[in-house]
């Protein structure tokens, strides 16, 4: 689901939440750069902003917990309601460009 990603800093982001559960989410970026440790606010598209830190980060996403976790009716509601927004896992490979040799 499309979200923000605002840093203690105040730089916000662009995010897509691509995992969710009561306790914190994945979020993806490609101009992600976060670090373990730092406080955000995930604020999903419709929704009040998520307070959480970062507990990992890598590859252009990062995992969040949240500072208070969500009821569990309203982390399943989203998951209902942004199931298609994107398919499970986004498979990316220009065409013409050949895997390297070990």
């Amino acid at each position: 689901m499309p979200a923000r990603c605002r840093m203690v800093s105040g730089f916000v982001e662009d995010v897509v939440i691509r995992d969710i559960s009561a306790e914190g989410c994945r979020i993806m970026s490609l101009a992600l750069n976060l670090r373990p440790g730092t406080r955000v606010v995930v604020r999903p598209a419709g929704m009040e902003g998520l307070c959480g830190t970062v507990r990992w980060s890598g590859h252009n996403e990062a995992g969040i917990e949240f500072e208070r976790p969500l009821h569990p009716a309203v982390a399943e509601h989203m998951h209902r309601s942004f199931a298609t927004f994107l398919p499970p896992e986004v498979p990316y490979r220009p065409s013409g460009v050949r895997p390297l040799a070990a």
